[in-house]
């Protein structure tokens, strides 16, 4: 008879794409386990969707009031996702000693990062499903030709977004991650031409707020899926933050509290 000796079996790691997508997976289920997290990404967006639309306690300057927010509100869902749900959800790993510990696993740092990401696409189509099967129960009637360029504004808000996301996970104590990224939240919806047009804002915000990546991603969704074209401007924007974020962050952020 045979015998294996316990001590001297190892058991091979799971294929690279494998290990990814069970962190992948993991990401998503903690997101939508979260019942903080799961009001910022889909709850307060589908609030805001229905009452601007409607409501006229905000004067929109138009009789089209579901064609104008449901494109903002998909924008602000992934800013929520790929930004603040993302920096809460690191930085208190980070704090925790998990993303020091899952970098030395198989899975390493790469595949760590990619599973973030993967999860993130994941919550968006999430919430993209829900809210525009919301926006078309209340009328809404998008582009269609705009499409392909909401995708690709999508993409690019969503790699921005989580850049600054993990540079404010990576550099700061995972309490003032929460102070931060809560507090941000709040000024780029309030100020940051997400939701609404800038032309709608205070007269300093309007020439600002297009410049920052809340409002280029909020300007990009609105001119395609009302106009079908897709601007220079806010494809240039996104991809600048993206680069400046993304250099700043391998720069600066930390595995380890």
């Amino acid at each position: 008879m045979t015998t294996t000796d316990p001590t001297t079996t190892t058991q091979a790691a799971a294929p690279a794409a494998q290990r990814v997508l069970a962190q992948a997976a993991f990401e998503m289920r903690t997101v939508l386990r979260n019942g903080e997290q799961l009001v910022i990404t889909l709850v307060l967006p589908v609030l805001l969707l229905v009452v601007l639309t409607r409501t006229t306690f905000v004067d929109l300057g138009t009789t089209d009031r579901i064609g104008l927010v449901a494109p903002g509100v998909l924008a602000l869902a992934v800013m929520s996702t790929a930004f603040t749900s993302q920096a809460i959800a690191t930085g208190f790993d980070r704090r925790n000693g998990v993303l020091r510990l899952l970098a030395t696993t198989p899975l390493g740092r790469s595949g760590l990062l990619a599973g973030k990401v993967l999860g993130i696409v994941a919550v968006e189509a999430l919430q993209v499903v829900v809210l525009a099967g919301v926006a078309l129960a209340l009328g809404w009637q998008p582009e269609v030709a705009g499409l392909p360029g909401a995708a690709l504004a999508l993409v690019l808000g969503t790699a921005a977004f989580t850049a600054l996301a993990l540079l404010v996970a990576g550099t700061l104590r995972a309490e003032a991650v929460l102070a931060v990224a809560n507090l941000l939240w709040v000024l780029l919806l309030a100020g940051g031409a997400v939701v609404l047009p800038a032309a709608l804002l205070p007269g300093p915000l309007q020439a600002l707020a297009p410049l920052l990546p809340s409002g280029a991603l909020g300007e990009a969704m609105r001119a395609t899926l009302d106009g079908g074209v897709l601007p220079l401007l806010p494809v240039l924007v996104l991809a600048g933050w993206t680069v400046v974020l993304g250099a700043a962050t391998a720069r600066w952020f930390r595995w380890a509290a």
